[in-house]
């Protein structure tokens, strides 16, 4: 395995940059190669390959040899194969992990941004300001506020439109995995990702985990990355977007729900059921619909990882 030349000012804690390919060549490779203008003096590269059949690991190894690839031999889903990636980094000294989608882009500043507001040791995360990849000044997300009633998080993760309301570092209740710097010692002492949620909420998981341990998260609007959204599961209300999301939020809701949050929750999240059944019926997407109610099924029913959509 090729390590990638650290750069530069051996002074700035080292940074490993980790993001996660499953049968997607393409984006993982225009992602590496927007990583590899990072300014920042010194990271490294880390892919973790979940399982590919599409010939990712040796075209990765081929264009960008400077970056390291681990291999999985199977799809382990998003939070256990970036615990490997994790695990590998923190191995290897990092002070922070950049967690990053590789369905991505990545301004060249930003990791230097992200670090720069994270020296504070009280900080767990920080993140970046996302938008989309198809409309590059509509914000996809900010994070957002939390609704400590219902559990769920509130602003809609500001999408819309850049209005330059986000301009200066903030403190958010819950940030996105999509793009996370994430500190060491948060790792050490909450752990990693929930490996029982394949895909979906692990985020917020490790989110109040972190909040919960006395840490805080920031959102760096001076740092900047663009998203193709939901493109691992096949885009937005496919079977497999729609069963995930509705399993890992069953998840969610049960291992962090209090009882005397159980009057409030059980009929919001049955009333956002039949809204978003609805929804896809009259978008004609029967199967969309049915993989929902089996991911809400599945999720009660706590089967393991990575349940088969067929």
């Amino acid at each position: 395995m090729k390590k990638q030349q650290i750069r530069g000012d051996r002074a700035s804690p080292l940074v490993y940059i980790v993001t996660l390919n499953w049968n997607r060549r393409e984006e993982t490779l225009t992602c590496l190669h927007s990583l590899q203008r990072s300014v920042y003096p010194n990271y490294r590269l880390l892919v973790v390959d979940n399982g590919s059949t599409d010939g990712s690991v040796e075209t990765i190894r081929r264009q960008v040899p400077a970056a390291e690839v681990l291999v999985n031999e199977c799809n382990l889903g998003f939070a256990a194969g970036a615990n490997v990636g994790l695990r590998y980094a923190l191995s290897q000294g990092a002070g922070f992990v950049f967690l990053v989608n590789n369905d991505t882009t990545v301004h060249p500043q930003a990791l230097d941004e992200l670090v720069r507001a994270a020296r504070s040791p009280d900080v767990g995360m920080a993140a970046p300001v996302i938008y989309y990849q198809s409309a590059p000044t509509v914000i996809w997300s900010v994070g957002g506020g939390w609704n400590p009633l219902l559990l769920e998080m509130t602003g809609g993760h500001g999408r819309g439109p850049d209005d330059g309301r986000w301009t200066e570092v903030v403190e958010r209740p819950v940030l996105v995995g999509c793009g996370l710097l994430l500190r060491r010692e948060l790792l050490e002492q909450v752990g990693l990702f929930d490996e029982r949620f394949f895909l979906y909420y692990e985020d917020s998981d490790l989110c109040l985990r972190a909040r919960a341990a006395g840490f805080r998260l920031l959102l760096v609007p001076s740092a900047k990355m663009w998203h193709k959204v939901a493109t691992s599961s096949g885009g937005s209300d496919a079977p497999a977007e729609r069963y995930q999301m509705a399993r890992s939020s069953v998840l969610f809701f049960r291992k962090h729900a209090r009882l005397w949050q159980t009057p409030f929750i059980v009929p919001y999240r049955t009333a956002s059921a039949v809204k978003t059944v609805a929804r896809l019926l009259l978008r004609r997407r029967p199967d969309a619909a049915r993989a929902y109610l089996r991911g809400l099924r599945d999720g009660l029913r706590l089967r393991p990882r990575g349940a088969n959509l067929s």
